[in-house]
Protein backbone atom coordinates (compact mmCIF):
# COMPACT_ATOMS: atom_id res chain seq x y z
CA UNK A 1 0.00 0.00 0.00
CA UNK A 2 2.83 2.37 0.90
CA UNK A 3 4.58 1.46 -2.34
CA UNK A 4 1.48 2.25 -4.42
CA UNK A 5 1.05 5.62 -2.70
CA UNK A 6 4.74 6.47 -3.29
CA UNK A 7 4.43 5.55 -6.99
CA UNK A 8 1.32 7.77 -7.31
CA UNK A 9 3.07 10.75 -5.68
CA UNK A 10 6.16 10.17 -7.83
CA UNK A 11 4.07 10.19 -11.00
CA UNK A 12 2.31 13.41 -9.90
CA UNK A 13 5.62 15.15 -9.24
CA UNK A 14 7.02 14.10 -12.60
CA UNK A 15 3.80 15.11 -14.36
CA UNK A 16 3.74 18.55 -12.74
CA UNK A 17 7.44 19.05 -13.55
CA UNK A 18 6.77 18.21 -17.17
CA UNK A 19 3.80 20.59 -17.12
CA UNK A 20 5.97 23.35 -15.72
CA UNK A 21 8.53 22.79 -18.44
CA UNK A 22 5.81 22.88 -21.10
CA UNK A 23 4.44 26.12 -19.66
CA UNK A 24 7.89 27.73 -19.63
CA UNK A 25 8.50 26.56 -23.18
CA UNK A 26 5.18 28.04 -24.25
CA UNK A 27 6.03 31.41 -22.69
CA UNK A 28 9.50 31.39 -24.23
CA UNK A 29 8.18 30.41 -27.66
CA UNK A 30 5.51 33.11 -27.62
CA UNK A 31 7.95 35.77 -26.49
CA UNK A 32 10.30 34.98 -29.34
CA UNK A 33 7.72 34.38 -32.04
CA UNK A 34 4.68 36.54 -31.37
CA UNK A 35 4.40 37.94 -34.91
CA UNK A 36 6.09 40.69 -36.91
CA UNK A 37 7.77 43.40 -34.85
CA UNK A 38 9.62 46.55 -35.80
CA UNK A 39 12.20 45.74 -33.15
CA UNK A 40 14.35 48.25 -31.33
CA UNK A 41 14.83 51.15 -33.72
CA UNK A 42 16.44 54.49 -32.93
CA UNK A 43 14.24 57.58 -33.11
CA UNK A 44 16.30 58.93 -35.99
CA UNK A 45 19.67 58.71 -37.69
CA UNK A 46 21.86 56.02 -39.18
CA UNK A 47 22.29 52.58 -37.69
CA UNK A 48 23.39 49.10 -38.72
CA UNK A 49 20.92 46.28 -38.19
CA UNK A 50 21.82 42.87 -36.80
CA UNK A 51 21.85 41.50 -40.34
CA UNK A 52 24.61 43.95 -41.25
CA UNK A 53 22.52 46.22 -43.48
CA UNK A 54 22.87 49.99 -42.94
CA UNK A 55 19.65 51.96 -42.45
CA UNK A 56 18.67 55.59 -42.02
CA UNK A 57 15.49 56.24 -40.02
CA UNK A 58 13.62 59.53 -39.70
CA UNK A 59 10.17 60.74 -38.68
CA UNK A 60 8.18 61.95 -41.66
CA UNK A 61 7.52 65.68 -41.71
CA UNK A 62 7.05 68.43 -44.27
CA UNK A 63 10.71 69.36 -43.85
CA UNK A 64 12.04 65.93 -44.89
CA UNK A 65 9.28 64.94 -47.30
CA UNK A 66 11.12 63.37 -50.27
CA UNK A 67 11.10 66.07 -52.91
CA UNK A 68 10.07 65.36 -56.46
CA UNK A 69 13.22 65.86 -58.46
CA UNK A 70 12.78 67.66 -61.78
CA UNK A 71 13.05 65.07 -64.49
CA UNK A 72 15.61 65.49 -67.24
CA UNK A 73 16.63 63.15 -70.06
CA UNK A 74 19.46 60.81 -69.15
CA UNK A 75 22.46 60.48 -71.44
CA UNK A 76 21.03 57.25 -72.85
CA UNK A 77 17.62 58.81 -73.48
CA UNK A 78 19.21 61.87 -75.08
CA UNK A 79 21.19 59.58 -77.41
CA UNK A 80 18.04 57.58 -78.23
CA UNK A 81 16.10 60.75 -79.11
CA UNK A 82 18.96 62.08 -81.18
CA UNK A 83 19.26 58.88 -83.23
CA UNK A 84 15.55 58.05 -83.53
CA UNK A 85 14.19 60.80 -85.73
CA UNK A 86 11.81 60.21 -88.63
CA UNK A 87 13.68 59.15 -91.76
CA UNK A 88 12.69 58.19 -95.28
CA UNK A 89 12.10 54.48 -95.70
CA UNK A 90 15.02 52.60 -97.13
CA UNK A 91 14.35 49.56 -99.30
CA UNK A 92 15.18 46.47 -97.22
CA UNK A 93 16.19 42.91 -97.91
CA UNK A 94 13.08 40.82 -98.50
CA UNK A 95 10.93 43.71 -99.78
CA UNK A 96 9.01 43.07 -102.98
CA UNK A 97 9.15 45.80 -105.65
CA UNK A 98 6.97 46.56 -108.61
CA UNK A 99 8.80 48.36 -111.43
CA UNK A 100 6.81 49.50 -114.45
CA UNK A 101 8.30 50.91 -117.68
CA UNK A 102 5.46 52.86 -119.30
CA UNK A 103 6.63 52.48 -122.90
CA UNK A 104 7.84 48.88 -122.66
CA UNK A 105 4.98 46.52 -121.72
CA UNK A 106 6.94 43.48 -122.89
CA UNK A 107 9.51 44.11 -120.13
CA UNK A 108 6.86 44.83 -117.47
CA UNK A 109 5.68 41.22 -117.42
CA UNK A 110 8.89 40.23 -115.61
CA UNK A 111 9.28 43.30 -113.39
CA UNK A 112 5.93 43.54 -111.61
CA UNK A 113 7.16 41.49 -108.65
CA UNK A 114 10.87 41.60 -107.85
CA UNK A 115 12.21 40.44 -104.47
CA UNK A 116 15.24 42.14 -102.95
CA UNK A 117 17.62 39.26 -102.17
CA UNK A 118 19.66 38.80 -99.00
CA UNK A 119 22.58 40.64 -100.55
CA UNK A 120 20.32 43.65 -101.18
CA UNK A 121 20.09 43.30 -104.99
CA UNK A 122 17.33 42.70 -107.54
CA UNK A 123 17.68 41.09 -110.96
CA UNK A 124 16.47 43.46 -113.67
CA UNK A 125 16.22 42.81 -117.44
CA UNK A 126 18.97 44.34 -119.61
CA UNK A 127 20.93 45.55 -116.57
CA UNK A 128 21.32 42.44 -114.45
CA UNK A 129 21.90 42.74 -110.70
CA UNK A 130 21.37 46.20 -109.25
CA UNK A 131 21.68 47.35 -105.65
CA UNK A 132 18.38 48.35 -103.98
CA UNK A 133 18.66 47.80 -100.21
CA UNK A 134 19.43 50.89 -98.18
CA UNK A 135 18.17 53.30 -100.84
CA UNK A 136 14.92 55.25 -100.65
CA UNK A 137 12.45 54.69 -103.47
CA UNK A 138 13.38 58.02 -105.18
CA UNK A 139 17.10 57.23 -104.87
CA UNK A 140 16.70 53.75 -106.33
CA UNK A 141 14.46 55.09 -109.13
CA UNK A 142 17.11 57.63 -110.13
CA UNK A 143 19.86 54.97 -110.13
CA UNK A 144 17.76 52.57 -112.21
CA UNK A 145 16.86 55.30 -114.70
CA UNK A 146 20.51 56.23 -115.30
CA UNK A 147 21.46 52.64 -116.03
CA UNK A 148 18.46 52.03 -118.32
CA UNK A 149 19.36 55.09 -120.43
CA UNK A 150 22.14 53.06 -121.99
CA UNK A 151 19.63 50.57 -123.40
CA UNK A 152 16.29 52.35 -123.73
CA UNK A 153 15.30 55.60 -125.43
CA UNK A 154 12.44 56.34 -123.01
CA UNK A 155 13.56 55.14 -119.60
CA UNK A 156 11.04 56.29 -117.01
CA UNK A 157 10.69 53.55 -114.35
CA UNK A 158 7.81 53.72 -111.86
CA UNK A 159 9.02 52.03 -108.66
CA UNK A 160 6.72 50.98 -105.82
CA UNK A 161 7.13 48.70 -102.82
CA UNK A 162 4.18 46.30 -102.87
CA UNK A 163 5.17 44.19 -99.88
CA UNK A 164 7.22 45.35 -96.92
CA UNK A 165 9.03 42.28 -95.63
CA UNK A 166 12.44 43.60 -94.74
CA UNK A 167 12.17 45.97 -91.77
CA UNK A 168 10.38 44.60 -88.73
CA UNK A 169 9.94 45.26 -85.05
CA UNK A 170 8.59 43.15 -82.20
CA UNK A 171 6.21 43.87 -79.32
CA UNK A 172 5.57 41.60 -76.34
CA UNK A 173 4.65 41.74 -72.67
CA UNK A 174 1.44 43.29 -71.34
CA UNK A 175 -0.10 44.26 -74.69
CA UNK A 176 -3.30 43.02 -76.30
CA UNK A 177 -1.64 41.41 -79.33
CA UNK A 178 2.07 40.70 -79.14
CA UNK A 179 3.93 39.75 -82.29
CA UNK A 180 6.06 40.83 -85.23
CA UNK A 181 5.15 43.93 -87.23
CA UNK A 182 6.43 45.42 -90.47
CA UNK A 183 7.80 48.92 -90.84
CA UNK A 184 6.36 50.42 -94.01
CA UNK A 185 7.20 53.63 -95.87
CA UNK A 186 5.50 55.74 -93.16
CA UNK A 187 7.76 56.07 -90.07
CA UNK A 188 6.39 54.33 -86.96
CA UNK A 189 6.91 55.89 -83.55
CA UNK A 190 7.18 54.03 -80.26
CA UNK A 191 3.60 55.01 -79.47
CA UNK A 192 2.46 53.87 -82.91
CA UNK A 193 4.24 50.54 -82.52
CA UNK A 194 2.46 49.80 -79.24
CA UNK A 195 -0.83 50.84 -80.83
CA UNK A 196 -0.25 48.33 -83.65
CA UNK A 197 -0.07 45.67 -80.93
CA UNK A 198 -3.52 46.68 -79.69
CA UNK A 199 -2.23 49.02 -77.01
CA UNK A 200 -1.28 48.33 -73.39
CA UNK A 201 -3.49 45.70 -71.73
CA UNK A 202 -5.47 46.29 -68.54
CA UNK A 203 -2.68 44.68 -66.52
CA UNK A 204 0.09 46.55 -68.35
CA UNK A 205 2.07 49.53 -67.13
CA UNK A 206 2.60 52.16 -69.83
CA UNK A 207 5.12 53.92 -67.62
CA UNK A 208 7.45 50.90 -67.55
CA UNK A 209 8.45 50.02 -71.11
CA UNK A 210 11.76 48.62 -72.32
CA UNK A 211 13.01 49.32 -75.84
CA UNK A 212 15.72 46.88 -76.94
CA UNK A 213 17.88 48.13 -79.81
CA UNK A 214 21.14 46.67 -81.10
CA UNK A 215 22.01 44.97 -77.82
CA UNK A 216 21.12 47.94 -75.59
CA UNK A 217 18.03 48.37 -73.41
CA UNK A 218 16.31 51.71 -72.85
CA UNK A 219 13.78 51.97 -69.97
CA UNK A 220 11.00 54.35 -70.98
CA UNK A 221 7.67 55.53 -69.61
CA UNK A 222 4.84 57.43 -71.26
CA UNK A 223 4.13 59.51 -68.15
CA UNK A 224 7.81 60.10 -67.43
CA UNK A 225 8.42 61.32 -70.98
CA UNK A 226 5.48 63.72 -70.69
CA UNK A 227 6.87 65.08 -67.41
CA UNK A 228 10.10 65.84 -69.27
CA UNK A 229 8.21 67.68 -71.99
CA UNK A 230 8.86 64.83 -74.42
CA UNK A 231 6.67 62.27 -76.18
CA UNK A 232 6.82 58.64 -77.29
CA UNK A 233 5.95 60.00 -80.74
CA UNK A 234 9.47 61.47 -80.94
CA UNK A 235 11.08 58.04 -80.84
CA UNK A 236 10.85 56.24 -84.19
CA UNK A 237 11.36 52.51 -84.53
CA UNK A 238 14.13 50.85 -86.52
CA UNK A 239 14.52 47.43 -88.03
CA UNK A 240 15.08 44.82 -85.32
CA UNK A 241 13.71 46.92 -82.42
CA UNK A 242 11.90 45.01 -79.67
CA UNK A 243 9.41 46.62 -77.28
CA UNK A 244 8.50 45.01 -73.97
CA UNK A 245 5.66 46.41 -71.86
CA UNK A 246 5.97 45.44 -68.20
CA UNK A 247 3.06 44.26 -66.11
CA UNK A 248 1.74 46.26 -63.18
CA UNK A 249 2.70 43.27 -61.00
CA UNK A 250 6.29 44.54 -61.17
CA UNK A 251 5.26 47.93 -59.85
CA UNK A 252 3.68 47.45 -56.43
CA UNK A 253 3.80 48.54 -52.81
CA UNK A 254 3.80 45.76 -50.22
CA UNK A 255 1.66 46.01 -47.08
CA UNK A 256 2.53 44.11 -43.89
CA UNK A 257 1.40 44.19 -40.29
CA UNK A 258 -1.82 45.43 -38.75
CA UNK A 259 -3.89 46.56 -41.73
CA UNK A 260 -7.45 45.81 -42.70
CA UNK A 261 -6.28 44.04 -45.86
CA UNK A 262 -2.83 42.56 -46.50
CA UNK A 263 -2.40 42.65 -50.26
CA UNK A 264 0.15 44.32 -52.53
CA UNK A 265 -1.12 47.61 -53.98
CA UNK A 266 -0.34 48.34 -57.63
CA UNK A 267 1.01 51.79 -58.50
CA UNK A 268 -1.14 53.26 -61.31
CA UNK A 269 0.26 55.47 -64.05
CA UNK A 270 -0.75 58.65 -62.23
CA UNK A 271 1.19 57.62 -59.12
CA UNK A 272 0.24 56.51 -55.62
CA UNK A 273 0.39 58.34 -52.28
CA UNK A 274 0.71 56.89 -48.78
CA UNK A 275 -2.87 57.98 -48.09
CA UNK A 276 -4.10 56.00 -51.10
CA UNK A 277 -2.29 52.87 -49.91
CA UNK A 278 -3.89 53.21 -46.48
CA UNK A 279 -7.28 53.47 -48.17
CA UNK A 280 -6.67 50.52 -50.52
CA UNK A 281 -5.62 48.42 -47.49
CA UNK A 282 -8.87 49.24 -45.62
CA UNK A 283 -6.95 51.40 -43.17
CA UNK A 284 -5.25 50.34 -39.95
CA UNK A 285 -6.81 47.53 -37.94
CA UNK A 286 -8.64 49.46 -35.18
CA UNK A 287 -8.33 46.56 -32.71
CA UNK A 288 -4.65 45.71 -33.08
CA UNK A 289 -2.69 48.46 -34.89
CA UNK A 290 -0.26 50.75 -33.13
CA UNK A 291 -1.03 53.85 -35.19
CA UNK A 292 1.67 55.86 -33.42
CA UNK A 293 4.28 54.60 -35.86
CA UNK A 294 3.51 53.56 -39.41
CA UNK A 295 6.74 52.62 -41.18
CA UNK A 296 7.75 52.96 -44.83
CA UNK A 297 10.85 50.93 -45.77
CA UNK A 298 12.44 52.12 -49.01
CA UNK A 299 15.54 50.53 -50.47
CA UNK A 300 17.77 52.74 -52.58
CA UNK A 301 20.16 50.91 -54.95
CA UNK A 302 22.09 54.16 -55.54
CA UNK A 303 22.81 54.59 -51.82
CA UNK A 304 24.38 52.38 -49.19
CA UNK A 305 21.49 53.19 -46.84
CA UNK A 306 17.98 51.79 -46.85
CA UNK A 307 15.59 54.54 -45.74
CA UNK A 308 12.94 54.01 -43.07
CA UNK A 309 10.31 56.73 -42.63
CA UNK A 310 7.68 56.66 -39.92
CA UNK A 311 4.60 58.75 -39.27
CA UNK A 312 2.13 59.04 -36.38
CA UNK A 313 -1.26 58.28 -37.92
CA UNK A 314 -3.06 58.99 -34.63
CA UNK A 315 -3.14 62.65 -35.62
CA UNK A 316 -5.60 63.77 -38.28
CA UNK A 317 -3.04 66.29 -39.56
CA UNK A 318 -0.86 63.37 -40.61
CA UNK A 319 -3.36 62.46 -43.32
CA UNK A 320 -2.44 65.63 -45.23
CA UNK A 321 1.21 64.61 -44.97
CA UNK A 322 0.36 61.08 -46.12
CA UNK A 323 -1.36 62.55 -49.19
CA UNK A 324 1.88 64.28 -50.19
CA UNK A 325 4.15 61.27 -49.68
CA UNK A 326 4.58 59.54 -53.06
CA UNK A 327 5.10 55.79 -52.88
CA UNK A 328 7.67 54.04 -55.04
CA UNK A 329 7.79 50.54 -56.50
CA UNK A 330 8.80 47.89 -53.94
CA UNK A 331 8.19 50.18 -50.93
CA UNK A 332 7.15 48.21 -47.83
CA UNK A 333 4.48 49.66 -45.56
CA UNK A 334 4.35 48.22 -42.04
CA UNK A 335 2.62 48.94 -38.73
CA UNK A 336 3.28 47.22 -35.39
CA UNK A 337 0.58 45.63 -33.25
CA UNK A 338 -0.17 47.34 -29.92
CA UNK A 339 1.34 45.89 -26.77
CA UNK A 340 -2.10 44.60 -25.73
CA UNK A 341 -2.64 42.93 -29.12
CA UNK A 342 0.75 41.24 -28.87
CA UNK A 343 0.00 40.12 -25.28
CA UNK A 344 -3.37 38.70 -26.36
CA UNK A 345 -1.63 36.70 -29.05
CA UNK A 346 0.85 35.37 -26.48
CA UNK A 347 -2.04 34.33 -24.21
CA UNK A 348 -3.90 32.77 -27.14
CA UNK A 349 -0.81 30.73 -27.96
CA UNK A 350 -0.40 29.68 -24.31
CA UNK A 351 -4.01 28.58 -23.68
CA UNK A 352 -3.84 25.41 -25.80
CA UNK A 353 -0.67 24.45 -23.92
CA UNK A 354 -2.23 25.11 -20.49
CA UNK A 355 -5.20 22.98 -21.50
CA UNK A 356 -2.78 20.18 -22.35
CA UNK A 357 -1.09 20.65 -18.98
CA UNK A 358 -4.41 20.29 -17.16
CA UNK A 359 -5.12 17.09 -19.06
CA UNK A 360 -1.69 15.71 -18.23
CA UNK A 361 -2.01 16.81 -14.63
CA UNK A 362 -5.25 14.94 -14.31
CA UNK A 363 -3.67 11.66 -15.35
Amino acid sequence: MVYKYFSYVHRRVITRSMAGLLLMASFAGCTINSGLQSGKLPESGAFVAENGLPFYIQPLSLANLPAKQPLAPSADLYHLLKTSGATSYGIAKGDILSIILTNYPDINASTESLTVDQQGFIQFPLIGRIKAAGLSVPQFTATLQRQLQRYLKYSDPQVKIINYRGSKFFVDGAVKQSGEFAIADVPISLYGGISMAGGVSETGDANHIILHRQGKSYPLGMRTLNQMGLSANQIYLKDGDAIHVNSQSRNKVYVLGEFGKLEPVAIPEQGLSLAHVLGESNGLNPNTANAAKVYIVRDNPQSKFTNIYYVDMQSITSFALASRFEMQANDILYVDPTGLARWNRVISAILPSTSAINVISGI
